[in-house]
């Protein structure tokens, strides 16, 4: 607005010099109204200008300015801890679901299982044990994310979740059927994991616009940390205690580590509640069905290698312990990447990383473990540990920083919760499936496990190149950085 100052030497008020003396009542009238008009009019004017100049400087961009203006305002020591308890959460929660595939080696040999051998015979069956927890830990989504809506604090669903996670490797530990294992370390473990992932993973987003990419990226990098840590830790307690005596030491690790996080867990930064459905209008989008076509495909040919890593190394002649250092290995170099990647997806735009990331997987899939399948080469093999890890973890890393970008911060919570319930159905899916063809396990027969594993892959890489083109389409042009 122009101040009074500047309009003290607008020509209108010289009308204040006017001698009051020789002017009559009717022409003072006159006088009064057109010096009031004038003042109005270049009043206007001015405020026009310094609106307008100041919309043209300063404004954010309308997604940017809604954002700012429905989010609390919160401290930078704030966010650092909710980076770091959406951190450790993933360390956590995935972590150990990444990690299954040593306790899948233990449970079908014969020094370690703590169930019937007959039962123990069928692959795909073990392998469903922890398909069923890490498949819930996202499935689950669909029942956590309407009861986040409904609950005072967070802490109400993140504390019994501890407690269930918990509770399912400890009764674990009791278990002489597989189907006890179903119901323990798959069923209660998933639905405790679910309840602490969700009600701090759906929150983080909104602590964070500019860099978004690089927190999310660091943040889903505790996967590979995790699967690290409890890799090793589950390995040497194995080979230390056995098999129950490592499920209740892991029991009260979670329960050591994770409870403090969910009494402390984070709330939502909104002051007005979000949206917690999918209305009929988005699930129509073309954007939203590939991305929920990419979500499932991926997440089912995602979790094949992972699960199979420890057995496909014994099969190429070595011991499991060595195929658990693999798999650590590879879940190091993911944590490296996600953290990489997510930076890359900040700079480069986060779609065309994503792009590049799923398939580079299918890349590594076809070109390094079907060649060692079929050849049984291990200097194949190591190489595809190493490369898997690079490009596997970049959906994982930028698929909800994609999400926030293409659906709105608003529409998060409720995006994301039905995207990782599909996820969580396509994870059912991939690795019993694999194990089904996989049948006795012997190298030979990984070739067809690496086929279908492939074809899930190169789907999801269809998939995410769809989601580009149609966010192009509805925002009304194509950009080189998306």
């Amino acid at each position: 607005m122009a101040s009074l100052p500047q309009l003290a030497h607008l020509p209108a008020l010289s009308l204040l010099s006017i001698d009051s003396n020789n002017t009559g009542s009717a022409t003072r009238g006159q006088e009064l109204a057109f010096r009031n008009a004038s003042i109005h009019e270049r009043s206007v004017e001015y405020s026009q200008y310094d609106t307008d100049h100041i919309a043209n400087q300063s404004t954010p961009p309308p997604e940017e300015s809604h954002e700012a203006h429905e989010l609390r305002a919160v401290s930078r020591g704030r966010k650092f801890t909710v980076l770091t308890s959406a951190f450790l959460t993933i360390c956590i929660t995935i972590g150990i679901n990444q990690s299954y595939g040593v306790f899948q080696a233990a449970y079908t040999s014969e020094d370690g299982s703590i169930v019937e051998s007959s039962q123990t015979a069928s692959s795909a069956l073990v392998a469903f044990v922890g398909t069923l927890g890490a498949g819930l830990t996202w499935a689950g989504s669909v029942a956590v994310n309407p009861l986040m809506a409904r609950v005072p604090s967070p802490r109400y669903l993140t504390v019994p979740g501890v407690l269930l996670m918990s509770l399912g490797f400890g009764l674990a530990s009791l278990a002489t059927q597989v189907w006890h294992l179903l119901l323990t370390q798959g069923l209660l473990y998933g639905i405790g994991s679910s309840l602490m992932y969700f009600p701090i993973l759906s929150v983080c987003p909104e602590y964070f616009s500019g860099r978004r990419g690089l927190a999310m990226g660091f943040v889903l990098s505790g996967s590979g940390i995790g699967a690290v840590v409890f890799t090793l830790i589950t390995r040497q307690l194995l080979d230390m205690l056995g098999t129950r005596w490592t499920l209740r030491a892991l029991a009260f690790i979670i329960l050591l580590i994770s409870l403090p996080i969910a009494i402390t867990a984070p709330s939502s930064r909104f002051s007005s509640q979000r949206p917690t459905h999918i209305d009929i209008k988005l699930a129509m989008r073309p954007v939203f069905l590939f991305s929920i076509g990419a979500a499932l495909l991926q997440a089912s040919g995602n979790l094949i290698p992972l699960s199979f890593f420890p057995k496909y190394t014994i099969a190429l002649g070595n011991t499991d312990a060595y195929g658990a250092n693999l798999l650590a290995i590879n879940n190091g170099i993911s944590f490296l990447s996600r953290i990489s990647i997510g930076y890359a997806g900040d700079r480069l735009g986060r779609q065309n990383v994503l792009m590049v990331t799923t398939l580079g997987s299918a890349g590594a899939v076809s070109g390094l473990w079907l060649k060692s399948a079929i050849s049984g080469d291990q200097t194949l093999w190591i190489c595809f540990v190493v490369l898997y890890g690079i490009f596997a973890g970049g959906y994982n890393a930028l698929f909800p920083t994609t999400i926030s970008e293409v659906f709105g911060i608003q529409a998060y919570a409720s995006v994301n919760g039905f995207i990782y319930f599909v996820r969580g159905i396509g994870s059912f899916f991939g690795s019993p499936a694999g194990g089904a063809i996989l049948g006795q396990g012997s190298r030979e027969n990984y070739v067809n496990v690496v086929y279908f594993d492939l074809a899930l892959l190169f789907g999801a890489t269809m998939c995410v190149i769809g989601v580009r083109y149609f966010d192009a389409r509805e925002k009304g042009g194509w950009s080189m950085k998306a």
